[in-house]
């Protein structure tokens, strides 16, 4: 019998023109016993496991790490110090995963506000969100009026056009129209000023591990929607109080488990076949036998287990071929560092940066993590990340040239920070991966989604396509949701009513706004 959110999304966006998406309505819970399998124990297999369980669906899920979390865990390394894969901000417009945070926190008390958000230059040009209202269109106005990367006379340069698609999206209607352009091509014939370009939009292509010649275009306004210009929660954040761990995964662990989940971490899904008895799911221990499979896995393992399903329908092979065209962004690095002394006192909990060798970010974790300030109290020295995105290097950080980005960040911190220069390194921990999807510049269409067309299985995680607007967690989160709804729908139980940011830009959901599109396309198509 259903727990939790029986009929209504557990959360309340302040955003007026957030929308609900109401789920199938059937039984309040299976009405005979069904079973499936979730690969992965990362955002998208725990959200999709969350949503079978709550609905009396006895559900199995793998996980091949020794923790769940995927790309937001973390574990311990001793001497009361911790790692994780990184930074991650919990943006107010990420209902889906408010919601899953919620069936364990109701109040999300294990969240704490950041202060700012700022994006620094190599030039030492700095924005801050702070005091800009959440609001559009009073958020562009008055970024533009108090950014220094912004001058009022670069205006004159932007292109009209471009800029107004910025404020005319339509999901998904619109995407198509990006196919084949990259983030690059975007901002060249947007032509914003330099430090804008890189502060207010190549930061969030960098976000996602990729380039900005790589990186869609699709998702790089999507973002700008999503974060600014489409959304009324405003470009700040919050962080988990303590590692992610502790703070997130391991109590909605528990939550499942009462719920009668079995979990499996530290066991990889090495292959699926399906045949007249249901799914077989196969790892180096065992098999098992379930209704349906919904699989979460990071995308390189996700690829791996669809190649090798065995079966002549045409959905497969569509899919087959959809997933072998999708390629991993290239490798991140992370630099987690304890220092002999702590970093100036005005220091922000979390910096962006721009133009430096290779740091994107830099955080100082004692600010807002509770195993970090312990430390911290223990032993007087602050605990530093670098975060470098994008990095042309093997996913090794033993390797020659993971070894001189390790170098080179530690070189940017000096000049973002410079009373680090003389600061002892306690200890380190150094990581290097490559296991996040690129969202590149292929048709939208082409795109894996999570429903496939072949019975019993469906797909979930940030690097399948979504019709609303959301990214990373909040994509990995709703995708998981709403796989489990797809499967609940089949079996005419009730799913899970989902949240999602205003799917139409600011001119599209006005009468006002849409007599001053009419006015705009208007003049703009007399301009050629």
């Amino acid at each position: 019998m259903s727990r939790f959110n029986k009929h209504t999304a557990p959360n309340a966006p302040r955003d007026p023109y957030a929308e609900t998406l109401r789920a199938h309505r059937g039984h309040d819970a299976v009405t005979t016993p069904r079973t499936v399998a979730v690969i992965g124990g990362g955002i998208a297999g725990l959200a999709a496991a969350t949503g079978l369980a709550e609905r009396g669906v006895d559900v199995t899920l793998y996980e091949a790490a020794p923790q769940l979390g995927g790309r937001v865990r973390s574990w311990p390394t001793g001497d009361g110090r911790n790692m994780s894969r990184g930074f991650h901000a919990f943006f107010r417009q990420y209902y889906n995963l408010r919601a899953l945070l919620r069936r364990t926190d109701p109040a999300l008390d294990r969240l704490t506000p950041v202060a700012d958000y700022p994006l620094q230059t190599e030039q030492g040009l700095t924005d801050s969100f702070e005091s800009i209202p959440r609001t559009p269109p009073w958020n562009l106005a008055a970024f533009v009026l108090n950014s220094p990367t912004f001058p009022l006379t670069g205006l004159a340069e932007v292109d009209l056009a471009s800029a107004f698609e910025l404020i005319d999206l339509d999901f998904p209607e619109g995407l198509s129209r990006y196919d084949h352009e990259s983030a690059a091509d975007f901002l060249d014939r947007l032509r914003f000023p330099d430090g804008a370009r890189h502060l207010a939009l190549e930061v969030f292509a960098r976000s996602f591990f990729a380039h900005p010649k790589d990186f869609s275009a699709r998702e790089l306004v999507t973002m700008f929607h999503t974060y600014f210009t489409g959304s009324a929660e405003g470009l700040l954040f919050d962080v988990p109080i303590d590692d992610f761990n502790t703070s997130l995964w391991d109590p909605l662990g528990t939550y499942l488990e009462d719920l009668g989940v079995s979990i499996h971490t530290e066991q990889s899904v090495t292959q699926l076949h399906q045949d007249p008895d249901g799914w077989h799911v196969t790892t180096e221990q065992t098999t098992v036998t379930v209704d349906a499979v919904v699989l979460a896995a990071d995308p390189r393992s996700s690829r791996r287990l669809i190649a090798q399903i065995e079966d002549a329908t045409r959905e497969l092979i569509s899919l087959q071929h959809r997933a072998k065209r999708r390629r991993n962004a290239p490798a991140f690095a992370i630099l987690r560092l304890w220092l002999s002394d702590t970093v100036a006192d005005d220091r922000a909990e979390f910096l962006g940066t721009s133009g430096y060798a290779v740091l994107d970010n830099i955080s100082v974790l004692e600010r807002y993590e509770a195993t970090a300030k312990t430390w911290t109290d223990e032993h007087g020295g602050s605990v530093v990340e670098l975060h470098a995105y994008a990095v042309d290097t093997p996913a090794d950080p033993t390797s020659q040239d993971a070894q001189a980005i390790r170098a080179a960040l530690l070189d940017d911190m000096v000049r973002v920070y410079p009373e680090t220069q003389h600061l002892e390194i306690v200890a380190e921990e150094y990581l290097v991966h490559d296991d996040c999807g690129l969202a590149d510049v292929s048709p939208w269409h082409d795109h894996p989604e999570v429903t496939t067309g072949i019975p019993g299985l469906v797909l979930a995680g940030d690097w399948i396509r979504c019709e609303l607007p959301v990214a990373l967690m909040e994509r990995a989160a709703t995708t998981g949701f709403l796989a489990a709804n797809q499967l609940l729908a089949g079996w005419d139980v009730t799913g899970h009513d989902l949240e999602s940011p205003p799917r139409r830009g600011l001119l599209r959901r006005s009468a006002p706004g849409r007599l001053l599109r009419k006015f705009a396309l208007t003049e703009l198509t007399e301009r050629g």
